[in-house]
């Protein structure tokens, strides 16, 4: 059986009629899909693997058919037999949410989110026309059987994990009224449905792209805004979110070619925010929580300071009480403060000690006075150093990574390491404590420990801005050389 890899450069070839440079794997977002870079020598090529052969289908058409909308999508080039793998054009690796994490809050970073919510509303609209819903990846249409879906998705994956009490089936009553109320909007057009900033990719010339649309239906505009202006770790100015909105509705109203009666579009755009807010909760409970992916849990904050601020001052437009103690109930300091991780300060003594090392040796001492700390082993882990083309590399090395990422347990070795660790670490820094040490080690302190105790201080100092000492015992001894 050839490897995905193998699959990509035999499809490329086939299309092309010359074989690749290269395949290089990208990283991995939270959804099951995995994307490659060939690299051709001119413009390079992305190559998409998934198994879930409908959805690969509903993306291809949506985007053949937006293609000749004249809309902002990627070309596709080739599939695969079995539809596994495709070729798409290359947008490059800078999203919307990337330039916004470098630039700040700038005038140039507010033009882009202005020109991404107009080339929305062209793909809302002109997308719309003569598109065969039938096609869609699950529901045809963002109706009340849809946004129940994502009510009941935040109560199971989010609000249940709080273990607060509240009456189940008053609260159910609430969520039908609110899907009822919501379904009854005259604006119904193509919805993105994750309409959010790092789903737009700006090419060198600033023009922006769209991807990921494949969970795309008919329903109402609002959404796909309320996505992007609301979108946690976006996390936009009130002033911006009130302008773009109005801008917004200014230019669909010029691509429909007609008024919009913008007191009720805002009340339902605001009944959308909600629903996009909770369904974001939801999906960050399910993959922090329950499938204890760290990542997302640093996420559930600044949503719950989003949902906070919106239910103090905005209004749904409908009256549904038990609904309203719900949300009352995630938003308490309590509940923000649980998820809210304590962050160090120039004036806290803590310093980690983390290495890596190999079990031929010993395991490193503690140079402090208090001893103790964690040792981990890393060697249940399927082991790189034992394949020919890794001998000579490391835990660092492009290759290392992507095998250890994609071909073993590590993600979810770490993701445990993670949540023994965070504990220590929180009560180190209330509690004052200035020493702790964590150590990773392996057959030969090379491949799978370096990568281990790299990720734990990249973890450590992104979630609590804490001091890290970090030392690989053996490639530093080797000076990092390997035969």
């Amino acid at each position: 059986m050839i490897s995905v890899i193998e699959a990509i450069q035999q499809l490329y070839t086939s299309w092309s009629g010359k074989e690749p440079l290269s395949v290089d794997i990208l990283p991995q977002s939270g959804s099951d899909r995995r994307y490659f870079r060939i690299h051709t020598g001119g413009a390079s090529i992305i190559a998409t693997h998934g198994n879930n052969i409908p959805e690969n289908e509903t993306f291809l058409y949506f985007s053949e058919h937006f293609r000749q909308k004249g809309l902002p999508v990627p070309e596709i080039f080739a599939l695969s037999e079995d539809k596994t793998i495709y070729l798409q054009e290359d947008f490059g690796d800078v999203s919307l949410l990337n330039r916004l994490e470098a630039n700040g809050f700038t005038d140039e970073v507010y033009a882009l989110f202005k020109a991404s919510l107009h080339q929305l509303a062209m793909l809302q609209v002109k997308g719309h026309a003569e598109l065969d819903y039938s096609r869609c990846l699950t529901n045809k249409e963002f109706g009340k059987q849809a946004i129940m879906a994502d009510l009941l998705y935040f109560k199971y994956y989010f609000l249940d994990a709080l273990r607060k009490p509240y009456d189940k089936q008053k609260l159910i009553d609430d969520f039908e009224a609110l899907s009822n109320y919501l379904t009854h909007t005259e604006y119904k057009y193509f919805m993105f449905r994750d309409f959010q900033s790092r789903n737009i990719l700006l090419k060198e010339d600033n023009t922006v792209h769209f991807i990921d649309y494949q969970g795309g239906m008919k329903g109402a505009p609002q959404y796909d805004v309320a996505s992007m202006l609301w979108q946690a770790r976006a996390n936009l100015p009130d002033e911006w979110k009130n302008n773009l909105l109005d801008d917004y509705i200014d230019f669909f109203e010029s691509v429909t070619e007609h008024p919009v009666e913008r007191t009720i579009f805002k009340s339902q755009y605001n009944g959308y925010v909600l629903i996009r807010l909770l369904q974001v909760l939801g999906a960050y409970g399910f993959r922090g929580l329950f499938e204890r992916k760290a990542q997302f849990l640093t996420s559930i904050p600044q949503a719950l300071q989003n949902l906070k601020w919106f239910i103090n001052d905005q209004s749904m437009g409908i009256a549904v009480p038990e609904f309203r103690k719900v949300l009352n109930i995630c938003v308490a300091d309590e509940i923000i403060e649980r998820f809210t991780p304590l962050v160090a300060t120039e004036d806290t003594p803590l310093v980690v000690r983390i290495n890596s090392f190999s079990y031929r040796k010993a395991i490193p001492p503690d140079p402090s006075e208090n001893g103790g700390g964690f040792v981990f082993d890393c060697r249940s882990i399927l082991n790189p150093g034992r394949q020919e083309k890794y001998k000579s590399q490391t835990g660092r090395d492009k290759e290392v990574k992507d095998f250890l990422e994609q071909q073993t347990r590590m993600p979810e070795f770490l993701n445990s390491v993670f949540d023994i660790v965070d504990i220590a670490v929180e009560d180190y820094i209330r509690r004052g404590f200035s020493s702790l040490m964590i150590n990773f080690g392996c057959t030969g302190g090379q491949h799978r420990s370096v990568y281990a105790a790299d990720a734990m201080a990249r973890h450590l100092r992104n979630k609590f801005k804490v001091k890290i000492e970090l030392h690989h015992i053996e490639q530093e001894a080797k000076n990092w050389i390997n035969v």
